[in-house]
């Protein structure tokens, strides 16, 4: 089946993982597990995998050609918003060869109180 990864700097890929597995499972399947550090996110017409490292979240879409582009959309999207403080950046390579989306806040980040 086709697919798309990318890998999100971040020394929090754990927490981002967990949250991003938490918003989705209100409208589909989503698992994470804290032992593992893995977790998936079962839509309609594809998967999505994460995989918490220490300096990085990796990301895979699988789903037939097509549905390549929404699925890098939806995962990227959410988790670029929840990541907007820390700037996460989401740059999708599909294995095909092509480049896939990237995913930025382009709005700025409110400053963090302190």
């Amino acid at each position: 089946m086709p697919r798309s990864e990318a890998r999100v700097a971040t020394d929090r890929s754990a927490r981002y993982a967990k949250q991003l597995a938490a918003h989705m499972g209100r409208k589909i399947e989503a698992e994470w597990s804290e032992e593992t550090g893995r977790g998936t996110l079962t839509f309609g017409r594809g998967t999505a995998t994460l995989e918490a490292a220490p300096d990085a979240l990796l990301l895979t879409v699988e789903g037939e050609t097509e549905n390549l582009p929404g699925l890098e959309d939806v995962v990227g999207r959410h988790l670029v918003r929840f990541g907007a403080r820390d700037e996460l950046v989401v740059s999708w390579q599909r294995d095909n060869g092509e480049p896939g989306l990237v995913q930025r806040n382009d709005e700025p980040a409110e400053p963090a109180e302190g």
